[in-house]
């Protein structure tokens, strides 16, 4: 796969996230806000299970072998889920979008500085600290009524 076609799946996939929190929404209002966060993995995970079958480019029966830390992700992930289903009646699409871009940032700013789960460490410096506070300049700007 080229940079290029990864580069457009990646922006794909920031405007599904930007996408996900309204409708995981409006199905809360049917359901509730954890029994929609529920129904939005599940689906997900089927849809997952379907492509890892038929792709049979891992293999799943190795997940018994990883550490118990490397599972965290699903929790993690239902952790981030259920919070835009509960913030964007609240606060509006846009204001959790900058809150999340600008809280993942910084967490991957010291993520990278210090190198977490076995990844290469990149310096924190003056630039990246910057960009991290112009954004919350724009999540202060989006955020405010």
């Amino acid at each position: 796969m080229s940079n290029l076609v990864l580069m457009l799946l990646i922006v794909g996939g920031g405007v599904a996230v930007a996408i996900q929190p309204s409708i995981n929404a409006r199905l809360a209002e049917k359901t509730g806000f954890l029994e929609a966060a529920t129904i939005s993995f599940a689906v997900g995970t089927l849809v997952l299970l379907v492509i890892s079958l038929i792709s049979a480019q891992g293999s799943l029966r190795r997940v018994v072998e990883v550490p118990w830390w490397q599972l965290s992700g699903g929790f993690f992930g239902a952790f981030f889920v259920t919070m835009t289903i509960v913030g964007v009646p609240r606060i509006g699409t846009a204001a959790v979008l900058a809150l999340t871009i600008v809280s993942q940032l910084a967490a991957g700013l010291v993520m990278d500085h210090y190198g977490v789960f076995g990844m290469r460490g990149i310096p924190l410096d003056g630039k990246r600290i910057v960009g991290v506070a112009l954004l919350l300049v724009g999540v202060f700007l989006i955020c405010k009524r």
